[in-house]
């Protein structure tokens, strides 16, 4: 069984037992956290796909911590100009692990 949720603009499948990195949200770490936009839900052979999003289903998940990625490092030149611009960006994310699919 496999959902597809949507959550930061962003959007994953998942499963019981996984962990993933979404875009950072407020929560503390160890609290349980529900998902209802769920745009769908697979068990087996049968398949719910909403319009844009079911109304019956619901993700469940804990919070595993929080965190920031690796940094992104942006180089902007001209060439002949004498012009370089260095610049770098870590983005925060929150770690969750799915404990619950409910359709």
């Amino acid at each position: 069984m496999y959902a597809v949720i949507k959550t930061g603009g962003k959007q994953y499948r998942v499963e019981v037992g996984n962990k993933l990195k979404i875009e950072q949200i407020v929560a503390e770490a160890g609290s349980d956290l529900v998902i209802d936009r769920v745009l769908m839900v697979s068990e087996g052979e049968n398949v719910s796909i909403g319009k844009p999003f079911l109304d019956s289903a619901k993700v469940s998940a804990t919070v595993v911590g929080h965190g920031r990625h690796d940094k992104i490092r942006i180089f902007k030149m001209r060439r002949r100009k004498h012009y370089q611009k260095h610049q770098g960006h870590r983005q925060n994310y929150t770690e969750i692990q799915i404990t619950g699919i409910s359709a």
